[in-house]
């Protein structure tokens, strides 16, 4: 029952956010002519329901425009479209719906392993909750020895289907990121603590690629040339929110980011290989040089 709810909800979403503005007689009729709606009108009751329903678990508000016809629109809708939890959240349950409705091909759709943890993802999300420390066992790839210790959790990331902690322990005095795929064993302790104020998650990360937070470098302008053939992808998806496209040709295009390039940042690059050059700053492009050189070796 539950489930069959949260499809409508998603449905009544997407209908008037792909609208510019819909009134809720064009509403009833999308729903008679879906197979949720098993032949049976939208009541202006339900419909009612439904708003206050998608604003309680989304944040997004359905307005009307009585001006205008009495048209239905998303009055926050640009929140779907950013790297919010929000909008993380409402397409990976859409995208989830839509397979569920197709499961008669579902041997012909391949998904992405993500690393959740289970328990241990729950345990971290109570503790973010509630601002209470975690008793943390960490094996990381580079130490041989499980360390424990008692840390405080600030923020969760995903990145490249990898779940991350940014969390101070109490043994250092600034934040560290944890893998959680790295994680041995993790425990709510008794001790709550402050969060810190002037911490934000959005701060902290702005001028990363990833997940390395490196403090001893700053945002730089980097310009990188993207071949014709690899540009749609740049285009779709930024490597970061800071990019621009301040050039464009027939045979390439330049793209503008100011950031830290940390070693994260440093592998992406090389991992677009002939199609990405990067023009500036002359100390990073010589280092990607040098990365090239290197891997040019192994294979004389």
């Amino acid at each position: 029952m539950i489930g069959n709810l949260l499809h409508k909800y998603l449905w009544l979403v997407e209908t008037i956010y792909k609208s510019d503005g819909i009134t809720f007689e064009q509403i009833n009729d999308r729903w008679l002519r879906n197979d949720l709606s098993e032949g049976l009108e939208l009541p202006k009751r339900t419909f009612h329901k439904w708003r206050a329903a998608v604003e309680d678990l989304f944040g997004l508000i359905i307005d009307c425009e009585r001006k205008n016809g009495y048209r239905f629109f998303i009055r926050n809708k640009e929140i779907l479209s950013s790297n919010s939890l929000t909008g993380w959240l409402f397409n990976t349950l859409s995208v989830g719906y839509k397979l569920e409705r197709h499961k008669a091909i579902n041997d012909r759709i391949i998904l992405e392993d993500v690393f959740t943890g289970g328990e241990l993802f729950s345990t971290v999300l109570e503790s973010l909750r509630s601002n209470t420390r975690l008793l943390i066992t960490y094996k990381s790839f580079s130490c041989d020895k499980e360390t424990t210790f008692e840390a405080e959790p600030y923020c969760l990331r995903m990145f490249n289907q990898r779940w991350y902690l940014v969390a101070r322990s109490l043994d250092f005095e600034h934040p560290r990121i944890y893998a959680l795929d790295r994680v041995v064993n993790i425990q709510l302790t008794n001790h709550s603590f402050a969060y810190p104020e002037e911490f934000s998650a959005e701060d902290f990360f702005a001028v990363s690629y990833g997940i390395i937070v490196d403090e001893t470098m700053e945002a730089e302008s980097i310009e990188l040339k993207v071949h014709s053939s690899h540009v749609g992808y740049m285009r779709s998806l930024p490597l970061h929110r800071s990019q621009q496209e301040i050039k464009r040709t027939a045979e390439y295009s330049i793209f503008q980011l100011i950031l830290a390039p940390t070693f994260d940042f440093e592998q992406k690059i090389l991992s677009m290989g002939e199609y990405v050059e990067v023009l500036s700053p002359g100390w990073f492009r010589k280092r990607i040089a040098n990365r090239v050189h290197k891997m040019k070796k192994h294979y004389e």
